[in-house]
Formats: structure tokens, C-alpha cells, sequence
């Protein structure tokens, strides 16, 4: 539907405004959409020329889309936890950047995320997709705490983990009542081995989304969806098999764009577009080992199945550009203007204090709260960039600070990449690294030795960081 849309806009015929159906709310809805292992430049409103996904630059040519936009960190679930806290990882207590299935410790009960913030201020929330912020795992069964139902949200149909994890499920909540231990019902478990339930899967949370939506379109809501894909292995519903010239991965990107575009369709039937703000994001960057994944089996011939983040180094489990900057755009027609690229940095840390603004909610007294309140950037004629600077901790494997952006200025102190063996360039490797970001995209000239000033400030600003982290602790400390 939208690509109909933007074909009769190019042959110059004029639409009706779309949405006015119902007076526009104080209080917008709200969906935040969340791909799995989407690089950069995976889309086709960032450059690819052969993965099509015409509804997502609908939505980047019609609202916001950030050039500078961040994930605090190159891997799952400490990338979740700040885009659902506004919070480092660090803060987390967590002590891995990916909660595994017999994890002790996971999203913890206090910490205040954006679905609770949000359905305290009378929202239906709703969740769609991957969770893996805490998990059924075999030893210890289901802890109620660790799942969505327990942070926020009314409902939930997902997976625990990545759909890779041998002990995968995918798991609903029930509303009945019926299963008063947990909340929560199995419909398929050991998900590599289910791989017609892996095809169904971003189907089965766009259906369930939209249902949703058409559920609660006269009240505030909602929804969190979180598709599975592009993460390995890659699945598409037979519609959408073969249909990509980049082959499997094309054809997941392309089904995830077709999904959003029928969540669109279903704000636009029921007259709520314009009442509603999307967000939409990627949780880090995506897989690029095209070596090492020609010899892991669980994947089959998966060599080209890498993503694509260029035009920035590395991907996935990487500090490099690569790992943390993503897709960011933000859509709300009629009140975020339609300027399209915003050259401006913003990161998934603005996420929470920007929506609770926007929809009016009183921010809760939320410890620590590391993201800014970017409201008034975005919805300016013009990009007047946010009230406060931008900084940015990038986190490692462990929730430890590996590099550190201070305005374009970017300092690596450790290193971890997906590629380990080759940087791609032949500057020294030994840290401190001082890279000027907005110059220099594939981070190839080092310039420490030049602009010590530079690098002495920002590590005395990272020395800070670290120590009011460890002082303010976590809440499982």
C-alpha cells in the first residue's frame, strides 16, 4: 500500500490526508519497531541497490532518519536493555552483553523500562518478537520475573532467546489465567529444529501486531515489535522465498519491509496514523564472518547470508562503526515534519525519556537515566540537533567501556571485533586509537598522536564514567 502511495505521489496525483478519521491525540500511540542483526547499510533508503525495502524508506523520507544513530552495544541483549531502560548496559548488572539461557541474572524487577512507563500513564502495551533479557532456561525452569509480562507489558508472543539457541521457544502469554505459575504457554520449542516455525515468525508478530492495534485503536497503546530476522539462520514464509536478487537475506529484509508496511496500512484503516509514532531500529550490526560461517553447520551454507554495514568497519560483536550505528528513524506524520536525513548523533538511550515526553508521561524516578529527551529536535522544521551534547559509551563483551564518542571525536581504548584477524587498515592497533568520526566513516586514520589534548580530555571523561558506574552499582549489586 505505501508503495502505491509514493507511486501516485511521483506521478503527480494528490491523496487525501490520511488519518484525520479521529481528532489527533494528546497522547500518540506508539510502536517501536526492532530488527535482529540489521546492518547499516542493509536497506535500500541507505544505499543497497539490491535489498528492497520500500516501506521503510517511506517511512525514513516521511519523518526523521538519523545518519548518526546508535546502539549502546554490538550484541543483543545489552542493546535491548538500553533501548527498553535509557540506560548503559554497564548499569545493568547483567555482567555479559548476552543473557544465555542459564543465566542467573536478567532484566531485574526494579529497573523501569518504557512499557511500564508508558502503561502507567493508561497505555496498552503489547509485545511482538525476541526478548532475551532473561529466559526459561532447563535448569531452572521459568522465572515469572525474567519476561516481558513482568516489566510492562500486557501481552507478549515471541521467542526467549535468538531462534538459533538450541533450547529456543516461542512462547505466549495467556490470558486466561490457566497456567497461574508462569503466564506463559509453549507453542514450539527447540526452535533450530522447527524450521517451518522459524519461517513463520515475523508473519506471526506482524499478524498478531496488527491485531493488536485493530484491538486497541480507541485507546493509547503500545507496541514493542521485535522481529527475529535478519539473525542467523534466516527464515522467510514460502511468499517471500526467492523473490530478493540478494538472495535469502534479501528475501528476510524484504518481508520484514513488507510487514511494516501492512502495520502501516492497519494504522491507516483504522484511521490512527497520524495519532501514532514509529520508531524503528536495529540492535546492533550485522553478522559479517563470511569465513568462519562457511564451517558453522547450525547455519548450512550461509556464506552469503552476511549483512552489510557499510559504509562503516566491521559488524556484529564489534566497537568498530560497524557494530553500533544502525538505522534510526522516527515517524509521525503531521507532527514530525518530513525532513528525511538528520545529520545530527542520537542513540537508542533517547528513546524512553523522548517518548515518555512526547506522549506526556511523568518520567519515573529512574536511577541513572543516561538518554536525552530529543523532542524538540524532532519536531523542528529544521535539525537544531538535541539540548544536550551528544556523548556515547560503546560497551564490550563483558558491559565494559571499549570506546568513547565525545562530540565527532571518536576513542577506542579496547578493541573487539567480529573479524579479529584483520582491521583493514595498517594503523598501529595499540590503544588509546583517536578516530574523527564524521571525517573519517571506516575509522583508517588514527590521529592520537596528533590531537593529544583531544584524547587526554575524553579519557579523563571515560576514567568518570567508569567510576561513577561502579559507584552507583546496579540494582542487583
Amino acid at each position: 500500500m505505501i508503495r502505491f502511495v509514493q507511486i501516485l505521489l511521483l506521478l503527480g496525483f494528490s491523496l487525501p490526508v490520511v488519518g484525520l478519521g479521529r481528532e489527533v491525540l494528546d497522547r500518540p500511540n506508539v510502536i517501536v519497531i526492532f530488527l535482529d542483526d540489521a546492518g547499516y547499510g542493509d536497506f535500500s533508503h541507505n544505499g543497497n541497490p539490491t535489498v528492497r525495502t520500500p516501506n521503510i524508506s517511506w517511512l525514513a523520507q516521511e519523518g526523521v532518519s538519523f545518519s548518526q544513530f546508535y546502539v549502546t552495544s554490538p550484541a543483543c541483549s545489552a542493546s535491548r536493555y538500553s533501548l527498553l531502560t535509557g540506560r548503559y548496559p554497564s548499569r545493568s548488572g547483567l555482567g555479559s552483553w548476552v543473557v544465555g539461557p542459564d543465566a542467573g541474572r536478567y532484566l531485574h524487577p526494579k529497573e523501569i523500562t518504557l512499557a511500564e512507563g508508558l502503561k502507567s500513564a493508561g497505555y496498552a502495551t503489547g509485545m511482538f518478537g525476541k526478548w532475551h533479557l532473561g529466559s526459561p532456561n532447563a535448569k531452572n525452569g521459568i522465572s515469572p520475573d525474567s519476561l516481558p509480562l513482568a516489566h510492562g507489558f500486557d501481552r507478549w508472543i515471541g521467542t526467549n532467546v535468538s531462534h538459533d539457541y538450541a533450547v529456543a521457544q516461542l512462547l505466549r502469554s495467556d490470558p486466561s489465567g490457566s497456567v497461574p505459575t508462569t503466564g506463559y504457554r509453549q507453542l514450539a520449542k527447540d526452535l533450530p529444529s522447527n524450521p517451518e516455525v522459524c519461517e513463520q515468525l515475523t508473519k506471526l508478530y506482524t499478524d498478531a501486531a496488527i491485531e493488536f492495534i485493530h484491538e486497541k485503536s480507541d485507546e493509547p497503546f503500545f507496541a514493542y515489535v521485535a522481529y527475529n530476522m535478519p539473525h542467523l539462520g534466516l527464515y522467510a514464509s514460502e511468499a517471500f522465498q526467492g523473490v530478493s536478487r540478494r538472495g535469502l537475506l534479501g528475501d528476510v529484509m524484504e518481508e520484514v519491509d513488507h510487514s511494516i508496511g501492512r502495520i502501516v496500512d492497519a494504522l491507516r484503516d483504522e484511521g490512527i496514523e497520524r495519532n501514532t509514532l514509529i520508531v524503528f531500529s536495529s540492535d546492533n550490526g550485522p553478522w559479517v564472518k563470511f569465513r568462519e560461517t562457511e564451517t558453522l553447520s547450525k547455519y548450512g551454507e550461509a556464506r552469503m547470508h552476511v549483512g552489510y554495514a557499510y559504509p562503516f568497519r566491521d559488524g556484529k560483536g564489534s566497537t568498530w562503526e560497524g557494530g553500533h550505528r544502525v538505522p534510526g528513524i522516527f515517524y509521525w506524520p503531521g507532527t514530525i515534519p518530513a525532513r528525511g536525513i538528520d545529520q545530527n548523533p542520537a542513540s537508542t538511550l533517547d528513546v524512553l525519556p523522548t517518548v515518555f515526553r512526547l506522549c506526556g508521561v511523568d518520567t519515573p524516578e529512574i536511577r541513572s537515566l543516561d538518554g536525552r529527551d530529543i523532542s524538540a529536535s524532532l519536531l523542528s522544521e529544521e535539525a537544531e540537533g538535541a539540548v544536550e551534547p551528544f556523548s556515547l559509551i560503546y560497551s564490550g563483551p563483558r558491559n565494559d567501556e571499549y570506546a568513547f564518542r565525545q562530540g565527532p571525536w571518536k576513542l577506542h581504548v579496547k578493541l573487539t571485533s567480529q573479524l579479529k584477524t584483520d582491521y583493514g587498515f595498517s594503523a598501529s592497533m595499540e590503544t588509546p586509537l583517536l578516530f574523527q568520526v564524521e571525517q573519517d566513516l571506516g575509522e583508517r586514520i588514527d590521529r592520537a598522536e596528533e590531537n593529544a589534548d583531544v584524547v587526554e580530555r575524553m579519557l579523563k571523561a571515560l576514567r568518570d564514567h567508569r567510576a561513577r558506574i561502579r559507584r552507583e552499582g546496579s540494582y542487583w549489586d
